[in-house]
């Protein structure tokens, strides 16, 4: 035959699975040493070929099919103390996710069912926490202090790896800054980002704008807050003046939202009085937050005798709830040693973090939760504290427990032990001899945080280290 692209003794083949056809002059083709044919290939023979081939697709889909059906869960945290408030559940157990939602908690779940397991011996297991108090409006704006400022955090940055799953901004935005907040925050963070609607229109501006009465509008704040599922009450903070104007206009715009209102109260010396804001302002399911302070401009919640005031005791009976909001200058153990041993627990555990409370005696919600424990809560108690109970004070009842079929943010701790020093709002030390530590947090059923690596394979099952794994 002749010579194709100067090629001796060489034939032009085609790439037809049926047979190879000889052919010259062709662009698609490839060129491959001449040989003499020593079998003949019959259409009996390509049948059965494909027959074969399809024989073999179709075994190798159905064992993958069936590998894919017998993996029930896509993570299973197993062995670890769960802890379910909402559920009644404190013991040893196994919990399973379904892609992004909790399918099951129970005793001795099958491994095998579960893509990924995560060893959880040792370690408690509880509902994503929720830092019902936090500053997150951050931004560039000089001037505007929590409102699109510097001292706001971004949330994910501070969250995932002390267990928190869920923020509620504490009046950074108000009805005029709302819409900036939620498109250059709450838009863009895997961390579940809430708000608390400050009762002044331009938001926690610091300074003059939270003094401005003619800016505290009930009608509009509550109109955005219904607008808007992301906001979940409203807030009323660093007001100075004589007035219950701000107070009381908060409250009203919460009647006509049906969201509860939270309370940074105080600021004018002499102090307006407390009893008359629990008891008389405020209704039950609002938030008396920084319950633990002890200010110039606000009377405190115990007397100084370590009893809680009568007016505090009442309060509690109807319902006022009393969130930490620990901050930089709103948590005194002269208050809170009292109150824990008098068995005055807080509603809500809370940060009332930013740049500066971060960075002093606050830090984050895990060194918070640890000083209760060290002050003798009950450990079943802060975890309830810091889930089920904020969930259900911002009517959020999707959020803070692990029944089937809810989102499954997930957080994994350890109980460390050994000599630590907790510090208060005014520099003093409390020294305890536990602390929590997050080693694992999910988000949606995602891991978002892992301290220790519990949830990754070995580097030894890296296809690139097998050559030197197991050398010495």
């Amino acid at each position: 035959m002749g010579n194709a692209a100067g090629t001796t003794g060489s034939a032009i083949l085609t790439k037809r699975e049926s047979g190879l056809t000889r052919i010259n002059n062709r662009s698609d083709v490839i060129v491959m040493p001449a040989v003499k044919k020593k079998y003949q290939t019959t259409n009996t023979d390509l049948n059965l070929m494909y027959v074969t081939r399809k024989l073999y697709l179709l075994c190798l889909f159905l064992m993958c099919a069936g590998a894919a059906l017998a993996q029930e869960y896509t993570l299973l945290l197993k062995g670890g103390h769960v802890v379910d408030p909402k559920n009644n559940i404190d013991g040893v157990m196994d919990v399973a996710i379904k892609d992004d939602k909790i399918a099951l908690v129970a005793k001795n779940i099958d491994p095998k069912k579960a893509t990924l397991v995560v060893d959880a011996k040792g370690l408690y297991v509880t509902p994503g926490l929720i830092d019902i108090h936090s500053h997150n409006f951050f931004g560039t704006q000089p001037d505007h202090y929590l409102s699109d400022g510097f001292e706001a955090l971004p949330p994910d940055g501070f969250t995932f790896r002390v267990g928190v799953t869920t923020v509620v901004d504490a009046g950074g935005a108000g009805w005029k800054t709302f819409s900036t907040f939620k498109r250059q925050t709450i838009e863009h963070s895997k961390t579940r980002v809430l708000s608390f609607l400050n009762i002044v229109g331009e938001g926690m501006r610091g300074g003059p704008y939270e003094q401005n009465l003619a800016d505290m509008d009930s009608r509009m704040t509550a109109m955005v807050v219904r607008q808007n599922s992301e906001i979940v009450g409203i807030k009323v903070a660093h007001f100075s003046g004589t007035e219950w104007d701000p107070v009381d206009r908060a409250v009203e715009a919460g009647k006509i939202a049906n969201v509860p209102v939270m309370i940074d109260f105080g600021g004018h010396v002499p102090p307006l009085p407390l009893r008359d804001l629990l008891l008389t302002h405020l209704r039950p399911g609002d938030i008396f937050t920084h319950a633990y302070a002890r200010l110039t401009g606000r009377g405190p919640v115990m007397d100084d005798q370590g009893n809680p005031f009568p007016y505090v005791q009442e309060a509690i009976k109807r319902g006022i709830v009393f969130d930490v909001g620990h901050g930089g200058g709103s948590f005194m153990f002269s208050q809170a040693i009292p109150a824990i041993r008098q068995g005055f627990y807080p509603t809500t555990i809370s940060t009332d973090i930013h740049t500066a409370s971060m960075n002093a005696g606050m830090k984050d919600q895990l060194n918070v939760m640890s000083k209760f424990v060290n002050l003798g809560m009950p450990l079943q108690a802060v975890f309830k504290a810091s889930t089920w109970s904020p969930a259900s004070v911002i009517h959020r009842d999707d959020l803070g427990h692990l029944t089937a079929g809810a989102v499954a943010d997930v957080a994994v701790f350890s109980m460390l032990t050994g000599k630590y020093g907790f510090i208060d709002s005014k520099g003093y030390k409390f020294e305890g001899t536990k602390k929590l530590e997050c080693e694992l947090t999910l988000r949606a059923g995602e891991v978002v945080y892992d301290l220790n690596g519990i949830s990754k394979p070995s580097w030894t099952t890296d296809p690139n280290s097998a050559a030197f794994a197991n050398k010495k």
